[in-house]
Order: structure tokens, then sequence, then C-alpha cells
């Protein structure tokens, strides 16, 4: 399977169910993929312990098969997640497993780092992670935030909108655009309420 199709339409499920070969998978990769989706679902709509539960869960599955790569896997699923919503770290879940993660792997995760590039998809979640990706570099304009802003409510997805809107209210500010600023704390105030 191509690299860019594991991260096509879900990251976590792809991501999991590509270890099937086709076949009917088995109790642990079915539990794993549940676990990963529902993490990435709590995340982004801002239920942190369930989401860490979840993935905690997931990570479990993983491990049962001994594995680097597919738990690397995760690690950077959970490490995409958290960049849609301008939460950047190193990914050292993953970094701790990269001797065994796999060349595509470590391309995906310099990607998430801004060191290398990735063709990404129409998926919501794959547009989000590349602009923050774009965030991250420092390459991003207006636009790459508004798009980010609308991708994340059309979502529904609350922990990256939030941080999104912060950085549009950022800008109002700098540019002295009190009435943009009043308009995005309303709405930052309604996602939060």
């Amino acid at each position: 399977m191509a690299f860019r199709a594991k991260f096509r339409d879900s990251l976590a499920l792809t991501l999991l169910l590509a270890g099937c070969g086709g076949t009917q998978p088995v109790q642990w990769q079915s539990d794993a993929a549940q676990a990963m989706a529902s993490f990435q679902r709590a995340y982004l709509t801002g239920e942190t312990a369930r989401a860490e539960a979840e993935f905690a869960a997931a990570r479990k599955e993983l491990g049962s098969t001994g594995r680097a790569d597919l738990v690397a896997r995760a690690e950077l699923v959970r490490c995409a997640v958290r960049s849609a919503s301008l939460e950047f770290d190193d990914c050292p879940g993953f970094l701790a497993l990269k001797d065994g993660a796999g060349a595509e792997n470590a391309r995906y995760a310099d990607y998430l780092l801004g060191k290398s590039s990735f063709k990404g998809t129409d998926e919501p979640l794959s547009r989000l992670v590349a602009e923050s990706v774009r965030f991250r570099a420092g390459g991003i304009d207006p636009a790459g935030i508004s798009r980010a802003v609308e991708i994340a409510s059309g979502q529904g997805w609350r922990r990256p909108l939030l941080a999104w809107l912060g950085v549009q209210l950022k800008r109002a500010e700098a540019a002295g655009d009190s009435e943009t600023a009043a308009q995005i704390r309303r709405r930052m105030a309604l996602v939060s309420g």
C-alpha cells in the first residue's frame, strides 16, 4: 500500500487496517482501529480524558503484536491529531520507536515536523494537518488560517477550532482591528460554551 493511502480517509482507521492485507481483521485489529477512531473523535472535540484512555487502549492492542511499526504509526496519528490543534512537540512517542518504525513512518514524522513535504488528501483531517504544518514552518497566510478555521468548524472539532480562532484573534489584535477581534471573541465564547 502506498504511504499516502495509509493516511487517506481516516488516519486512525486506515493506519490500522493497512496491516489486514485484505483479509477479515482479527480482534486486535478491530479493537485497535475502533479505539484509534474514538481517540481521534474525542481529542478533536475536546474530551481529553476520554481521548487519552482510548489511545492507551489502542496502543495496548497494537503493542500485543510486538510490532514497533504499528505502534509507531499510532503515535504518528496521535501527533498529527495534536498538531491539527496547533499542539506541537517532537512526537516523543514516535521517537521512542523510531528505530523499528520503518522508512515510511519516518518520512511522515519528518513531514509533521516541517522537515519534508507530503501530498495530503481532501480528507478534512489531512487538510487541517497540512495547514498546521505550514503554520509550524511559518509559511501560512491569512487564507490558510481561514481555511483551517472553516475545516475545524465544518467538522465540529472544538479543540482545533478554538486554537485556530486564537490565531485569528492574535492577528486581528496585532493589526488593531478591534471589530474583527470582538467578532472572533464572540465566536470563541460560543464554541467554549
